[in-house]
């Protein structure tokens, strides 16, 4: 008698890709910053003690940090924060869980541009979704 034995191994589970995911994550961001809602857009950061943030030559670590930065700087009460978009996007993978992007930031007030400049992160997938550990941010020189 003859036994066959199958090894049956599903097979692995795929991520998306990282590329569009992470694109995606930087749309939904840029809306949510827009709406003036800036827990929604915290929320692309780990929320933990892994997360930096570098711009104007100082550093910060935390979530809460960033946020009362955030919230100090461009979301003062009664005012609406000017709107955020994202160009030049290019999304680099460097292992199935971690990947840095770079783009630049616009920000708009009507039909005035108020800021801008290119930006780098570092993501790492946590579960099914990219989370921010590092934000290092410039801005443009004023001409």
């Amino acid at each position: 008698m003859v036994v066959a034995i199958c090894a049956c191994v599903a097979p692995p589970v795929q991520a998306g890709d990282p590329r569009v995911e992470i694109t995606a994550l930087l749309d939904s961001s840029a809306a949510a910053w827009t709406r003036g809602d800036l827990a929604a857009f915290m929320h692309d950061y780990a929320d933990d003690s892994t997360l930096t943030y570098i711009a104007a030559g100082r550093e910060q670590s935390g979530w809460q940090a960033l946020y009362d930065r955030y919230a100090a700087t461009y979301f003062t009460a009664g005012g609406k924060p000017d709107s955020l978009s994202f160009t030049a996007v290019a999304v680099h993978p460097l292992t199935p869980d971690i990947a840095y992007a770079t783009a630049r930031f616009e920000l708009h007030r009507d039909d005035s541009l108020t800021g801008s400049g290119p930006f780098t992160l570092i993501l790492q997938r946590r579960g099914p979704r990219w989370v921010i550990l590092h934000d290092h941010s410039s801005a443009d020189v004023a001409p």
